[in-house]
């Protein structure tokens, strides 16, 4: 599958099985459950998927050579895609800038801020390598 510019999408095959496991728990939970159950439904379907799952995985983050925190993440798929599970109404601006920081402060390049909403299923792809080049948001 290739963007609307031509360019093939970044794990592919990866993110495809992320956005189907999300479907799957939506069609199953919709928004009617906390985070952590949505987190272990969802934990449990992607490794249903063959897919490795890192859940809660320490990040160190580091300014000017030196480390000044720890970012922990909800999940890390294949040591390539980094997830954000939310459950709340609907994302706002804030929660997408926010996500966009973390993906900055990693070496991941691909990441899905992920809300199952009382309403409706939200997956925000967010790529930091097209960040570096359009650093204005544009979902």
């Amino acid at each position: 599958m290739a963007t609307k510019s031509g360019e093939q999408l970044l794990y592919q095959d990866t993110t495809y099985k992320i956005r189907g496991a999300c479907f799957k728990i939506w069609k199953e939970f919709g928004g009617a459950f906390k985070e952590t159950i949505i987190d272990r439904a969802l934990t449990e379907e992607l490794r249903k998927q063959n897919l490795t799952v890192e859940n809660q995985k320490r990040i160190d983050i580091y300014y000017g050579g030196k480390k000044v925190g720890t970012y922990v993440p909800d999940k890390i798929i294949n040591d390539s895609v980094l997830i954000e599970l939310k459950c709340k109404p609907f994302l706002t601006r804030e929660d997408r800038r926010q996500f966009w920081l973390y993906l900055k402060a990693t070496k991941y390049r691909v990441g899905f801020l992920i809300n199952f909403g009382a309403s409706r299923l939200e997956i925000k792809r967010i790529v930091y390598d097209k960040a570096r080049k359009f650093p204005r948001e544009s979902a």
